[in-house]
């Protein structure tokens, strides 16, 4: 009996909290209406997974068939090609841009010159303002074979003879692709590890250079365990994201020659669910991709739990 009153009081007292406090609720709703409505509403089209959807019949109507779809994911010879250049794209741009932002964040930490810090901000930061659209396009242009730029400065230094075939090439896919992602977001990628710096305690640095530390072991001694917290969560966070590969950036730089390598399963689907008219065996796909970044999630999680004390949860 104590222990209903106790529940009913709690209850109470929290619905009491809420009506003293709904100003702030109301500017909280906005956020909890988009995502029930773009979010968890969407959810119950996971079952187009599990059926032969026809849209005359709709999701309800349409039969169910159980795994079947993921069954002929799984058997189909595109499925090692597209699961091995996501993997590879991924883990690649994981290793490759991942470490940058913080060196580079370190890097104009210890810069002396405030001015020359603000420029190699300003300049950094720039490309990631330009759309996708416009960054393939601009590769397409520095890398045309017959006209592009870098093909006309190694011709004029007498390292290539002739066109330069490198967006036809599909080794050259990966590498395209990482670097100038690299290039339009290292400087905002670094902005998170600029602000976790400026919560470090000044006098610390003061004592390492009363004990003669110089800039790098202060880099190494104060700076980077300030940012260890934060470099945790966000690998972890985008380890969790190790399937999804972005779509627009690989779609535009697609080509009939490069296929081989530029094939990922965001464009799998898109080609899947929208070209061929196939909506369960995409949302299959798209499925399995959620499932397996989930699944990286926890996993990269709890290891991350069990080696340090910082964790998403």
């Amino acid at each position: 009996m104590q222990r209903q009153l106790n529940v009913k009081s709690h209850k109470k007292t929290y619905v009491l909290q809420i009506l003293e406090n709904y100003e702030l609720y109301l500017f909280l709703l906005p956020a909890i209406l988009y995502l029930l409505i773009f979010n968890y509403l969407p959810m119950a089209g996971i079952m187009i997974a599990f059926k032969d959807f026809t849209p005359s019949l709709g999701i309800w109507g349409s039969s169910w068939v159980g795994l079947k779809h993921f069954v002929r994911f799984f058997s189909m010879p595109m499925f090692s090609v597209i699961l091995r250049n996501t993997l590879t794209l991924s883990i690649y741009e994981l290793l490759a841009g991942f470490p940058l932002p913080i060196i580079l964040a370190l890097v104009l930490n210890s810069c002396p010159s405030l001015r020359f810090k603000k420029i190699v901000q300003t300049v950094s930061y720039a490309p990631h303002f330009i759309s996708v659209v416009v960054l393939v396009g601009m590769i397409n242009i520095f890398f045309a074979p017959s006209y592009g730029i870098i093909g006309h400065i190694l011709r004029k230094l007498h390292l290539l003879e002739g066109p330069l075939f490198v967006l036809n090439e599909p080794a050259w896919f990966p590498h395209l692709y990482v670097w100038s992602g690299i290039w339009a977001n290292i400087g905002w990628n670094s902005i998170i590890y600029l602000g976790a710096l400026t919560g470090v305690d000044l006098t610390l640095y003061e004592a390492a250079e009363i004990d003669g530390a110089n800039k790098l072991q202060k880099m190494l001694y104060i700076d980077l365990p300030a940012l260890l917290p934060t470099i945790v969560v966000l690998f972890i966070l985008n380890a969790g994201r190790i399937m999804s590969v972005g779509f627009e950036k690989v779609f535009l730089m697609q080509n009939a020659m490069n296929l081989s390598t530029s094939e990922v399963i965001s464009t799998y689907v898109y080609k899947t669910g929208i070209g061929q008219g196939s909506y369960s065996l995409a949302t299959a796909i798209g499925l399995f991709n959620s499932i397996v970044n989930f699944a990286m999630l926890i996993i990269v999680n709890r290891i991350a739990k069990k080696l340090g004390e910082t964790s998403l949860w």
